[in-house]
């Protein structure tokens, strides 16, 4: 057998305690998403109502267009377009983020006009440019069919009117509240479970060094506070329209003039095109602009290459749902209406 040299012994521990350290420092950082609670029978009950509310196209003035239109849950929890296509074909003023993870942030929405994921559901109804519905409509549409009688009757039992406008979006955000995504790799590196490869071990470095995590940290590495998109140096109008303010919009105040929630980074590689514009589809180009604009850094190609491996170990395991098979509509439905 031949014998381990000095140099390599010494090359195996300084690697060994680089990785220990820099797991002991993304800590600091950075929590793991921790695994599911268990639900009550109602709780249980309402999720189930929530999961066919979230594919169910009759919420929509069109009858065809759900929550999973544009947050496919079989594409990480987003639509692919720069704005999603809505009612008549209109296009959104913004991305549609992912789904994936959207529970326990600051608020919802990027100019979070929207406390929790319960308000979030009631907006896209409503919103002439998504499903172009009324929450009388939607209540008149759920209580036509007998079998969203008995589904809301279950998730609300102490109510004697369930079947409400609020309940569906109480229930829908139960359902969107389950759409974790634990056990990626950088999870399992900070329990240490996992080791991170040279150029993702590089890349974390730098993510903590030059200031990333300033912002993208916690549990979601992101959606914690809001932040003027352009602190170090402005982007161009194609990504930071003059037209729209922001959380200006919301508050009122100058100071959040371009200020935006601060988006979540799980599965960051999945939900692609990046910014509220939608305006930039290359990870690599994403990290870039952000380096320029937030942290006045020019990455360059190898520390961008680095990065961008590192933004990949935050991808993890992808909710398994069931497509729900969605009850009949009744003589009293009402009609689909396309303009």
């Amino acid at each position: 057998m031949k014998r381990i040299s000095v140099a390599l012994l010494t090359l195996l521990f300084a690697t060994s305690a680089f990785a220990d350290t820099l797991r002991i420092k993304a800590r600091d950082h950075f929590k793991p998403i921790a695994a599911s609670t268990k639900l009550s029978k109602v709780e249980k009950a309402q999720v189930s109502l929530g999961r066919m509310l979230f594919f169910e196209p009759r919420l929509s003035k069109s009858q065809l267009i759900s929550c999973n239109s544009c947050h496919n849950l079989s594409t990480g929890g987003v639509d692919l377009q720069e704005t999603s296509t809505g009612h008549g074909w209109q296009k959104g003023p913004r991305n549609a983020p992912t789904v994936l993870n959207s529970g326990n942030q600051i608020a919802q929405f990027w100019d979070g006009r929207s406390p929790d994921l319960e308000d979030q559901a009631k907006g896209p109804v409503q919103a002439g440019v998504e499903m172009a519905n009324t929450p009388a409509k939607v209540t008149e549409t759920l209580k036509s069919i007998p079998e969203y009688s008995k589904a809301f009757k279950k998730a609300f039992p102490k109510q004697k009117s369930p079947v409400s406008f609020d309940n569906m979006a109480k229930a829908i955000a139960s359902f969107e509240a389950t759409l974790t995504t634990p056990g990626s790799k950088f999870d399992r590196f900070l329990t240490g479970k996992a080791k991170l490869s040279k150029p993702e071990r590089r890349g974390l470095s730098l993510f903590m060094d030059k200031g990333c995590a300033s912002c993208h940290g916690g549990t979601n590495l992101g959606g914690e506070s809001f932040q003027v998109f352009g602190v170090a140096n402005s982007p161009s109008e194609e990504l930071r329209p003059k037209g729209d303010i922001g959380r200006e919009k919301v508050t009122g105040k100058k100071a959040d003039r371009f200020a935006y929630k601060v988006p979540v980074l799980r599965n960051i590689e999945l939900t692609a095109p990046y910014f509220h514009t939608g305006k930039v589809h290359d990870l690599g180009k994403a990290v870039q602009v952000m380096g320029k604009t937030q942290l006045g850094v020019n990455f360059n190609a190898k520390e961008t290459a680095d990065i961008v491996a590192f933004l990949k170990t935050l991808t993890g395991k992808q909710p398994k749902v069931n497509h729900p098979e969605l009850p009949p509509s009744s003589a009293n439905t009402p009609l689909p209406v396309l303009d």
